[in-house]
Protein backbone atom coordinates (compact mmCIF):
# COMPACT_ATOMS: atom_id res chain seq x y z
CA UNK A 1 0.00 0.00 0.00
CA UNK A 2 1.21 3.91 -0.96
CA UNK A 3 1.49 5.85 1.95
CA UNK A 4 0.10 9.27 1.59
CA UNK A 5 2.91 12.21 2.23
CA UNK A 6 0.97 13.00 6.06
CA UNK A 7 1.37 9.23 7.34
CA UNK A 8 4.83 7.93 9.18
CA UNK A 9 7.46 5.50 6.83
CA UNK A 10 9.06 3.48 8.69
CA UNK A 11 11.85 4.29 6.78
CA UNK A 12 11.75 7.79 7.83
CA UNK A 13 11.35 6.74 11.94
CA UNK A 14 12.92 9.03 14.13
CA UNK A 15 14.25 6.01 15.56
CA UNK A 16 14.78 3.99 18.96
CA UNK A 17 16.44 4.58 22.31
CA UNK A 18 18.88 2.26 22.14
CA UNK A 19 20.03 1.29 18.21
CA UNK A 20 19.26 -1.68 16.55
CA UNK A 21 19.63 -3.08 13.54
CA UNK A 22 16.61 -3.11 11.05
CA UNK A 23 14.99 -6.17 10.96
CA UNK A 24 15.33 -8.46 7.46
CA UNK A 25 11.48 -8.78 6.79
CA UNK A 26 9.69 -6.25 9.16
CA UNK A 27 9.42 -3.07 9.22
CA UNK A 28 9.86 -0.67 12.39
CA UNK A 29 6.36 -0.73 13.27
CA UNK A 30 5.90 -4.36 12.62
CA UNK A 31 8.60 -5.23 14.55
CA UNK A 32 6.91 -2.62 17.57
CA UNK A 33 3.37 -4.64 17.23
CA UNK A 34 5.41 -7.83 17.68
CA UNK A 35 7.27 -7.36 20.86
CA UNK A 36 4.09 -5.69 22.10
CA UNK A 37 2.18 -8.86 21.45
CA UNK A 38 4.65 -10.68 23.20
CA UNK A 39 5.17 -8.86 26.16
CA UNK A 40 4.21 -9.80 29.39
CA UNK A 41 2.31 -6.88 29.98
CA UNK A 42 0.15 -7.32 27.01
CA UNK A 43 -1.09 -10.77 28.27
CA UNK A 44 -2.01 -9.73 31.35
CA UNK A 45 -4.62 -7.08 29.60
CA UNK A 46 -6.94 -10.66 29.18
CA UNK A 47 -7.47 -10.43 33.24
CA UNK A 48 -7.80 -6.76 33.32
CA UNK A 49 -11.51 -4.94 33.86
CA UNK A 50 -13.08 -2.75 31.11
CA UNK A 51 -16.17 -2.00 32.80
CA UNK A 52 -17.34 -5.04 34.67
CA UNK A 53 -14.41 -6.56 36.67
CA UNK A 54 -12.88 -9.86 35.76
CA UNK A 55 -15.23 -12.61 37.69
CA UNK A 56 -18.30 -11.13 37.22
CA UNK A 57 -18.63 -12.60 33.65
CA UNK A 58 -16.60 -14.68 30.80
CA UNK A 59 -18.49 -12.47 27.93
CA UNK A 60 -17.97 -9.16 29.11
CA UNK A 61 -14.75 -7.47 27.41
CA UNK A 62 -11.70 -7.27 29.20
CA UNK A 63 -8.48 -4.63 28.36
CA UNK A 64 -7.18 -7.20 25.74
CA UNK A 65 -10.85 -7.47 23.33
CA UNK A 66 -11.32 -3.81 23.85
CA UNK A 67 -7.44 -3.02 22.23
CA UNK A 68 -8.14 -5.57 19.61
CA UNK A 69 -11.24 -3.83 18.91
CA UNK A 70 -9.22 -0.85 18.76
CA UNK A 71 -6.67 -2.27 16.65
CA UNK A 72 -9.23 -3.63 14.12
CA UNK A 73 -11.09 0.01 13.92
CA UNK A 74 -8.04 1.92 13.47
CA UNK A 75 -6.74 -0.40 10.77
CA UNK A 76 -9.88 -0.13 8.71
CA UNK A 77 -9.80 4.03 8.85
CA UNK A 78 -5.94 4.01 8.47
CA UNK A 79 -6.01 2.06 5.08
CA UNK A 80 -8.97 4.40 3.40
CA UNK A 81 -6.63 7.53 4.91
CA UNK A 82 -3.24 5.92 3.13
CA UNK A 83 -2.08 6.43 7.37
CA UNK A 84 0.58 3.69 8.32
CA UNK A 85 -1.80 0.31 9.75
CA UNK A 86 1.29 -1.51 11.51
CA UNK A 87 1.96 1.93 13.20
CA UNK A 88 -2.08 2.12 14.28
CA UNK A 89 -2.37 -1.52 15.19
CA UNK A 90 0.89 -1.12 17.47
CA UNK A 91 0.04 2.07 18.97
CA UNK A 92 -3.95 0.30 19.43
CA UNK A 93 -2.13 -2.50 21.00
CA UNK A 94 -0.08 -1.13 23.53
CA UNK A 95 -2.42 1.96 24.50
CA UNK A 96 -3.74 0.20 27.97
CA UNK A 97 -0.59 -1.23 28.98
CA UNK A 98 -0.72 0.63 31.89
CA UNK A 99 -3.79 0.42 33.36
CA UNK A 100 -4.51 -0.73 36.35
CA UNK A 101 -6.54 -3.69 37.82
CA UNK A 102 -10.26 -2.84 38.02
CA UNK A 103 -10.22 -0.28 35.23
CA UNK A 104 -10.83 3.51 36.11
CA UNK A 105 -11.30 2.75 39.97
CA UNK A 106 -8.29 1.16 40.62
CA UNK A 107 -6.24 4.10 38.50
CA UNK A 108 -8.30 6.35 40.91
CA UNK A 109 -7.43 4.87 43.49
CA UNK A 110 -3.86 4.64 42.66
CA UNK A 111 -3.68 7.96 41.65
CA UNK A 112 -5.19 9.14 45.08
CA UNK A 113 -2.41 6.91 46.93
CA UNK A 114 0.35 8.70 44.85
CA UNK A 115 -0.76 12.18 45.54
CA UNK A 116 2.51 12.84 47.59
CA UNK A 117 4.74 11.12 45.47
CA UNK A 118 3.62 12.87 41.79
CA UNK A 119 0.51 10.85 41.55
CA UNK A 120 -0.54 7.88 38.60
CA UNK A 121 -1.20 8.59 34.97
CA UNK A 122 -2.04 5.29 33.38
CA UNK A 123 -1.33 6.67 29.55
CA UNK A 124 2.30 7.61 31.72
CA UNK A 125 2.58 4.18 33.14
CA UNK A 126 1.72 2.00 29.41
CA UNK A 127 4.89 4.53 28.47
CA UNK A 128 6.81 3.43 31.95
CA UNK A 129 5.96 -0.41 30.81
CA UNK A 130 7.57 0.14 27.32
CA UNK A 131 10.30 1.81 28.48
CA UNK A 132 11.22 0.28 31.72
CA UNK A 133 9.35 -1.94 33.29
CA UNK A 134 9.18 -4.74 30.78
CA UNK A 135 12.32 -7.21 31.09
CA UNK A 136 12.78 -9.12 27.98
CA UNK A 137 16.29 -8.12 26.40
CA UNK A 138 20.07 -8.09 27.96
CA UNK A 139 20.91 -4.85 26.65
CA UNK A 140 18.09 -2.92 27.93
CA UNK A 141 15.35 -2.16 30.00
CA UNK A 142 11.66 -2.08 28.55
CA UNK A 143 10.93 -2.82 24.91
CA UNK A 144 12.71 -0.24 23.15
CA UNK A 145 9.70 0.73 20.87
CA UNK A 146 10.35 3.46 17.97
CA UNK A 147 9.49 6.98 18.81
CA UNK A 148 6.28 7.33 17.00
CA UNK A 149 4.66 4.37 18.84
CA UNK A 150 6.10 5.94 22.16
CA UNK A 151 4.42 8.86 20.66
CA UNK A 152 1.15 7.23 20.22
CA UNK A 153 1.00 5.38 23.34
CA UNK A 154 1.24 8.96 25.37
CA UNK A 155 -2.23 10.00 25.14
CA UNK A 156 -2.03 12.16 28.07
CA UNK A 157 0.34 13.99 30.03
CA UNK A 158 0.62 16.63 32.72
CA UNK A 159 2.63 19.44 32.24
CA UNK A 160 4.71 17.89 35.72
CA UNK A 161 5.27 14.64 33.92
CA UNK A 162 6.21 16.29 30.74
CA UNK A 163 8.62 18.78 32.03
CA UNK A 164 10.26 15.16 33.57
CA UNK A 165 10.00 13.47 30.44
CA UNK A 166 11.87 15.97 28.31
CA UNK A 167 14.51 16.49 30.86
CA UNK A 168 15.11 13.07 30.68
CA UNK A 169 14.71 12.57 26.99
CA UNK A 170 15.05 16.19 25.46
CA UNK A 171 12.97 16.66 22.25
CA UNK A 172 11.24 13.10 23.01
CA UNK A 173 7.92 12.20 23.47
CA UNK A 174 7.13 14.54 26.01
CA UNK A 175 8.01 17.93 23.84
CA UNK A 176 4.32 18.01 22.43
CA UNK A 177 3.31 18.46 25.67
CA UNK A 178 5.38 21.47 26.42
CA UNK A 179 5.10 22.91 22.96
CA UNK A 180 1.06 22.21 22.33
CA UNK A 181 1.54 20.57 18.93
CA UNK A 182 0.04 17.37 17.63
CA UNK A 183 1.28 13.90 17.56
CA UNK A 184 1.39 11.56 14.23
CA UNK A 185 -2.15 11.01 12.62
CA UNK A 186 -1.63 7.37 13.62
CA UNK A 187 -1.90 8.27 16.75
CA UNK A 188 -4.89 10.89 16.85
CA UNK A 189 -6.72 8.28 14.99
CA UNK A 190 -6.00 5.38 17.60
CA UNK A 191 -7.52 8.29 20.20
CA UNK A 192 -10.67 8.63 18.15
CA UNK A 193 -10.75 4.82 17.01
CA UNK A 194 -10.46 3.86 21.32
CA UNK A 195 -13.50 6.01 21.95
CA UNK A 196 -15.46 4.82 19.16
CA UNK A 197 -14.81 1.22 20.28
CA UNK A 198 -15.61 1.35 24.16
CA UNK A 199 -18.88 3.80 23.45
CA UNK A 200 -19.97 0.51 21.24
CA UNK A 201 -18.73 -2.35 23.15
CA UNK A 202 -20.20 -0.72 26.13
CA UNK A 203 -23.66 -0.60 25.28
CA UNK A 204 -23.38 -4.13 24.31
CA UNK A 205 -21.84 -5.24 27.68
CA UNK A 206 -24.30 -3.18 29.87
CA UNK A 207 -26.74 -4.50 27.71
CA UNK A 208 -26.01 -8.30 28.50
CA UNK A 209 -25.00 -7.04 32.47
CA UNK A 210 -28.70 -5.96 32.21
CA UNK A 211 -27.58 -2.67 33.85
CA UNK A 212 -29.20 -1.09 30.70
CA UNK A 213 -32.27 -1.93 28.12
CA UNK A 214 -32.81 -1.34 24.90
CA UNK A 215 -35.82 0.77 25.58
CA UNK A 216 -33.54 2.90 27.90
CA UNK A 217 -31.17 3.33 24.58
CA UNK A 218 -33.78 5.10 22.71
CA UNK A 219 -33.21 7.73 24.89
CA UNK A 220 -30.14 7.88 22.50
CA UNK A 221 -30.38 9.47 19.06
CA UNK A 222 -27.21 7.56 17.49
CA UNK A 223 -28.53 4.41 18.66
CA UNK A 224 -32.34 4.57 18.10
CA UNK A 225 -31.71 5.92 14.17
CA UNK A 226 -30.45 2.69 13.66
CA UNK A 227 -32.77 0.52 15.63
CA UNK A 228 -35.42 2.40 13.66
CA UNK A 229 -33.74 1.59 10.50
CA UNK A 230 -32.70 -1.89 11.60
CA UNK A 231 -36.33 -3.38 12.18
CA UNK A 232 -37.68 -1.26 9.35
CA UNK A 233 -35.29 -3.74 7.05
CA UNK A 234 -35.96 -6.53 9.38
CA UNK A 235 -39.56 -6.40 11.41
CA UNK A 236 -38.83 -9.95 12.40
CA UNK A 237 -36.49 -8.71 15.26
CA UNK A 238 -39.30 -6.48 17.04
CA UNK A 239 -39.53 -10.25 18.85
CA UNK A 240 -38.65 -10.04 22.37
CA UNK A 241 -36.91 -13.34 21.67
CA UNK A 242 -34.57 -11.43 19.35
CA UNK A 243 -33.12 -8.82 21.21
CA UNK A 244 -29.37 -9.80 21.00
CA UNK A 245 -29.76 -9.93 17.28
CA UNK A 246 -31.29 -6.72 17.37
CA UNK A 247 -28.21 -5.06 19.42
CA UNK A 248 -25.90 -6.58 17.21
CA UNK A 249 -27.21 -5.80 13.86
CA UNK A 250 -27.82 -1.74 15.80
CA UNK A 251 -24.05 -1.93 16.97
CA UNK A 252 -23.01 -2.55 13.89
CA UNK A 253 -24.66 -0.37 11.70
CA UNK A 254 -23.13 2.47 14.35
CA UNK A 255 -19.83 1.30 14.06
CA UNK A 256 -19.73 1.57 10.31
CA UNK A 257 -21.44 5.07 10.54
CA UNK A 258 -18.75 6.13 12.55
CA UNK A 259 -16.33 4.87 10.71
CA UNK A 260 -17.40 6.02 7.67
CA UNK A 261 -17.99 9.66 9.14
CA UNK A 262 -14.53 9.61 10.74
CA UNK A 263 -12.99 9.10 6.78
CA UNK A 264 -15.48 11.36 5.35
CA UNK A 265 -14.67 14.37 7.81
CA UNK A 266 -10.39 14.09 7.89
CA UNK A 267 -10.51 13.52 4.37
CA UNK A 268 -12.06 17.09 4.08
CA UNK A 269 -9.85 18.39 7.08
CA UNK A 270 -6.76 16.94 5.17
CA UNK A 271 -7.94 18.63 2.08
CA UNK A 272 -8.10 22.37 3.32
CA UNK A 273 -5.07 21.72 5.24
CA UNK A 274 -2.94 20.32 3.12
CA UNK A 275 0.28 18.94 5.61
CA UNK A 276 2.36 17.74 2.99
CA UNK A 277 4.83 15.80 5.93
CA UNK A 278 4.14 14.52 9.47
CA UNK A 279 5.83 17.33 10.84
CA UNK A 280 3.61 19.49 9.32
CA UNK A 281 0.33 17.91 10.76
CA UNK A 282 2.36 18.57 13.98
CA UNK A 283 1.93 21.91 13.46
CA UNK A 284 -1.98 22.08 12.58
CA UNK A 285 -5.01 21.77 15.11
CA UNK A 286 -6.07 17.65 15.29
CA UNK A 287 -6.93 16.62 11.99
CA UNK A 288 -8.65 13.45 12.43
CA UNK A 289 -12.14 13.47 13.64
CA UNK A 290 -15.51 13.55 13.69
CA UNK A 291 -17.94 15.43 11.83
CA UNK A 292 -19.65 17.93 13.75
CA UNK A 293 -23.11 16.20 13.45
CA UNK A 294 -21.32 12.71 14.60
CA UNK A 295 -19.28 14.48 17.26
CA UNK A 296 -22.65 15.75 19.19
CA UNK A 297 -24.39 12.39 18.68
CA UNK A 298 -21.25 10.67 20.52
CA UNK A 299 -21.03 13.02 23.13
CA UNK A 300 -25.07 12.23 23.97
CA UNK A 301 -24.01 8.61 23.93
CA UNK A 302 -21.10 9.31 26.00
CA UNK A 303 -23.29 10.83 28.43
CA UNK A 304 -25.97 8.30 28.46
CA UNK A 305 -23.33 5.96 29.80
CA UNK A 306 -21.79 8.03 32.48
CA UNK A 307 -25.12 8.56 34.07
CA UNK A 308 -27.02 5.06 33.29
CA UNK A 309 -23.90 2.73 33.27
CA UNK A 310 -20.93 3.75 35.04
CA UNK A 311 -22.45 5.63 37.61
CA UNK A 312 -25.33 2.75 38.34
CA UNK A 313 -25.73 1.97 41.94
CA UNK A 314 -24.22 -1.71 41.28
CA UNK A 315 -21.54 -0.70 38.81
CA UNK A 316 -20.55 1.82 41.71
CA UNK A 317 -20.72 -0.45 44.57
CA UNK A 318 -17.86 -3.09 42.85
CA UNK A 319 -15.93 -0.33 42.04
CA UNK A 320 -16.03 1.29 45.48
CA UNK A 321 -14.54 -2.20 46.53
CA UNK A 322 -11.96 -2.35 44.23
CA UNK A 323 -10.96 0.87 45.51
CA UNK A 324 -10.72 -0.35 49.04
CA UNK A 325 -8.62 -2.99 47.31
CA UNK A 326 -6.10 -1.13 45.47
CA UNK A 327 -5.99 1.57 48.58
CA UNK A 328 -5.00 -1.63 51.16
CA UNK A 329 -2.84 -3.19 48.92
CA UNK A 330 -0.52 -0.05 48.61
CA UNK A 331 -0.43 0.64 52.03
CA UNK A 332 0.46 -2.86 52.80
CA UNK A 333 3.05 -3.02 50.22
CA UNK A 334 4.70 0.24 51.35
CA UNK A 335 4.73 -0.69 55.29
CA UNK A 336 6.28 -4.01 54.49
CA UNK A 337 8.12 -4.37 50.84
CA UNK A 338 9.09 -8.11 51.67
CA UNK A 339 5.40 -9.01 50.37
CA UNK A 340 5.98 -7.94 46.63
CA UNK A 341 7.76 -10.26 44.42
CA UNK A 342 11.53 -10.31 44.22
CA UNK A 343 12.24 -8.68 41.46
CA UNK A 344 10.36 -5.65 42.86
CA UNK A 345 11.26 -6.52 46.18
CA UNK A 346 15.01 -5.96 44.59
CA UNK A 347 13.94 -2.22 43.07
CA UNK A 348 12.48 -1.38 46.38
CA UNK A 349 15.80 -2.39 48.35
CA UNK A 350 17.55 -0.05 45.31
CA UNK A 351 15.35 2.40 46.87
CA UNK A 352 17.32 3.16 49.82
CA UNK A 353 20.20 3.90 48.55
CA UNK A 354 18.27 7.06 46.43
CA UNK A 355 18.06 10.13 47.66
CA UNK A 356 13.93 10.19 47.41
CA UNK A 357 13.61 7.15 49.14
CA UNK A 358 9.90 7.38 50.20
CA UNK A 359 8.94 8.45 46.63
CA UNK A 360 11.03 5.74 44.39
CA UNK A 361 9.74 3.59 46.91
CA UNK A 362 6.45 4.55 46.34
CA UNK A 363 6.81 4.09 42.42
CA UNK A 364 7.81 0.09 42.74
CA UNK A 365 4.62 0.13 44.69
CA UNK A 366 2.68 1.89 42.17
CA UNK A 367 4.29 -0.27 39.81
CA UNK A 368 3.56 -3.58 41.47
CA UNK A 369 -0.13 -2.84 41.63
CA UNK A 370 -0.16 -1.61 38.18
CA UNK A 371 1.04 -4.69 37.01
CA UNK A 372 -1.51 -6.83 38.17
CA UNK A 373 -4.74 -8.34 37.01
CA UNK A 374 -8.14 -8.18 38.93
CA UNK A 375 -8.14 -11.47 40.12
CA UNK A 376 -4.65 -11.69 41.50
CA UNK A 377 -5.08 -8.01 43.11
CA UNK A 378 -8.14 -9.97 44.57
CA UNK A 379 -6.13 -12.26 46.26
CA UNK A 380 -3.32 -10.97 47.20
CA UNK A 381 -5.57 -8.59 49.30
CA UNK A 382 -7.29 -11.33 50.75
CA UNK A 383 -3.71 -12.64 51.71
CA UNK A 384 -2.53 -9.51 53.17
CA UNK A 385 -5.91 -8.33 55.09
CA UNK A 386 -7.37 -11.43 55.99
CA UNK A 387 -10.90 -9.90 54.12
CA UNK A 388 -12.30 -11.09 50.24
CA UNK A 389 -14.12 -7.93 49.02
CA UNK A 390 -14.75 -9.25 45.75
CA UNK A 391 -15.52 -13.08 44.59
Amino acid sequence: MTLAAYACDPALSRGRRYPQEPAPTRTEYQRDRDRIVHCTAFRRLVYKTQVFLNHEGDLFRTRLTHSLEVAQLGRSIARSLSLNEDLVEAIALAHDLGHTPFGHAGQDALNDCMAAFGGFEHNLQSLRVVDQLEERYPQFDGLNLTFETREGILKHCSRIHALALEQAEPGGVGRRFLDHTQPSLEAQLCNLADEIAYNAHDIDDGVRSGLITLEQLQEVALFDDFRRQTLADYPHLQDKTQGRRLLFEVIRRMLSAQVYDVIAATTSALKAARPDSVEAVRQMSPLLQFGEGMRFKSQVLKKFLLHRLYRHPQVTHTTGQAKKVVRELFAAYLASPQEMQSGFLARSDAARDARDEASISARVVADYIAGMTDRFAGREHERLTGQRLLS
